[in-house]
Formats: C-alpha cells, structure tokens, sequence
C-alpha cells in the first residue's frame, strides 16, 4: 500500500477501451519511483456548465456544484470514485492522483443564475468530491464559487472533511448574517490510526472537531454527517461521534451507511484485506445482513440506511443518541432564498448596493 493513499491499485473503469493484466514473464522487477509514489496531478477544465440537478427522493437537495473531479483525501470508500471511469481513468490510484479543476466555475455560475428562467434554491457544495481537498489551497475555486453566492445573496450549504474551509471564515460568517449558508462536518472515526488508512489525506478527527468548534464560535451554522458507518469497524464508534460533535457545537446531525457501488466494491474489499484481514469477512457479511443479501443497495429508500435488523438497530442507537445530546432540539437554521438577486453581466452590482453582504 503507497503511504498517503486510498489505494494503489490501478483498476480500470467499467467504460475502458482498454485493460491490462499483469503476469510474471521471469524477468526481475525494477523499481520505478513514479509508479511506485504517483504524485497529485491537478490540471485545469473548462466547464460548459456547473450546476448540477438533482431528483434523488432520499437526498435533501435539488441542485449541487462540484468545483474539482477527483479527490486527494483518497478516502477509500467513496462513491464517488466510479466517476472517474467516465473520464476514462482508473476509480482507484487515478481518482485520488488524477485530478482537474473547473477554473471558470464562477464565470459559469454567474452566468446560469443570471438566467431569466432559473429559480434559487440552495446550492451544495461537496457532493461528489470535497470543496475543501488541498488542492483548493492553490486553485481556490471554491472561495471564487462562494464569492459569487454572496454577490447574488445565493444560499449555500457545504459538505466537507477538510479544514481549508477556515481559509473561508469571513465569506462565510458574513453569509451566515443572512441565513445564506450552513456547513455539514463529516466525522468517520476518532481513532487515528483507522483515519490515516480509511482517509489518508483528509483533516484529522481533533481538526474536524476543531472545525465545527470555530465555525459554531463564528455564528456560522454548522452540522454533522456520520459517514459512512462500517459495519465492526466504525459502528460502534457512533455514540461518541455524535456526542463529541454536539459538544464542538454541532446543531444537526444525520449518518450513512456504507456503499459499494461498481469499482468501489473491488477497491473496499482489499483494502480490507491489507489493513484488518481478521474481521473482513464480518464486515462485509454485516454488510450483506443490512443490504437485503447485497454488498450494495442502489435503490432510492433503502440505500443510505439499509435494511433488516442490524440496520434498523443502528437506527434506533443513532435516535437515542441524538436525544441524549439534545440534537434533536437544537435550532438549526433555514436557509434564506428569499434575498437571492441575480447577479448583472459584469458581475460589478455590489459597487452600487451597499444593503447586503
């Protein structure tokens, strides 16, 4: 396994042209640094659009913006990982390694929500991919995203495991003035040694908390996400996550458990096998126990929580908890659509309007 990543493996998509398969012809092998320690490879892309719409019933929301393709935090089980095959590149090393930035995102994003048709809604950001992955730090093109929210007074929500989202504190207490943005922090485990290997580039579990502590201590509403949930290996984990969000300052929190879509399945099941071979066939026969018999559910309903009793227990363990930490009857926020303007051709309306962020 390379050091710093999900996966090394180079398994190729399910639109591939072409595949390759190893075999031993006698010769020695010789080490090769490049494939052996790819490094992060993030180019630009022009966008011919950036909103994308969304009719998921099991999802609460309609419209979405993902300012990068691929992830560097390389988070093992991300379902996102099977969009990479699209592009004709591997869902395991390339996703996390292979990356492109939509550098002219906000220009696109001005010029949809200047349409005369377009209706607001919220927008999320993060999720296919997190907004707030290293590379932002160079590109910065989710802060170019939310200045173009707070010029047009466009509510937000943001999905993320990435400190760099404090990077963003000023745009984001300024919105938060106006109900126009809210953050969801998604905490997998606070074992260390399992984050490093589930999420090998992703903030630490102290720097999430550390995160929805600033955020809360800034006015900035701020949630959390307990995702995915593994069965033993980070179930059991669910109560102490959740009480340690509330007690950063969380105000809301949901959770999902795990899904094995196409490539991510292959990819899952040796990562298994490298880091905790002596519970691999119980994680996933828990798996297939909440999953109807299936190591993955597709179907809207069913696929975020699963099915049968381990599920429905995990359920009822993640309402009492919520109750205990009084999650349930904290104040979270809606957000405010009623202030959206769309934004003039040059962008330029905030010189001639002061009332508003």
């Amino acid at each position: 396994m390379l050091k710093g990543r999900g996966t090394d493996q180079d398994i190729p998509g399910r639109f591939a042209r072409q595949t390759r398969q190893a075999c031993d012809d006698g010769w020695p092998e010789l080490p090769d640094a490049e494939t052996s320690a790819p490094q992060t490879q993030c180019a630009p892309e022009t966008a011919r659009s950036i909103i994308t719409r969304n009719q998921s019933p099991d999802v609460p929301f309609t419209q979405s913006v993902n300012p990068y393709r691929g992830c560097e935090h390389g988070c093992i089980y991300c379902f996102a990982r099977p969009s990479h095959a699209y592009l004709d590149l591997s869902p395991g090393i390339d996703f996390e390694t292979r990356l492109s930035a939509k550098t002219n995102a906000a220009e696109r994003l001005r010029a949809e929500l200047a349409k005369p048709a377009y209706h607001c809604n919220p927008i999320v950001l993060g999720t296919n991919t997190d907004p707030y992955q290293p590379v932002e730090r160079h590109w910065g093109v989710t802060r170019q995203v939310l200045e173009v929210l707070r010029e047009c007074r466009h509510p937000v929500s943001i999905i993320t495991k990435g400190a760099g989202i404090l990077r963003d504190l000023d745009l984001l207490a300024e919105m938060a003035e106006y109900r126009l943005v809210s953050v969801i922090i998604s905490l997998t485990s606070m074992n260390a040694r399992l984050k490093r290997a589930l999420e090998p580039r992703a903030a630490s579990p102290a720097g999430r908390l550390r995160v929805i502590r600033e955020l809360h201590e800034r006015g900035i509403p701020v949630g959390t996400l307990i995702a995915p949930v593994i069965p033993a290996l980070t179930d059991h984990e669910l109560e102490d996550l959740l009480a340690a969000a509330a007690e950063a300052g969380a105000s809301e929190a949901g959770y999902v458990l795990l899904r094995l879509p196409w490539e991510v399945r292959p990819l899952f099941r040796q990562w298994l096998q490298e880091h905790y071979p002596e519970r691999a066939e119980h994680v996933m026969s828990l798996l297939r126990q909440a999953r109807d018999g299936r190591e993955n559910d597709p179907c809207f309903g069913s696929r975020m929580r699963g099915s049968g009793p381990w599920a429905d227990l995990l359920e009822q363990r993640f309402r009492k908890a919520l109750r205990r930490h009084g999650l349930d009857r904290r104040s979270h926020p809606q957000l405010d659509a009623s202030l959206f303007r769309a934004p003039h051709p040059g962008g330029q309306q905030d010189l001639f309007d002061d009332a508003g962020p």
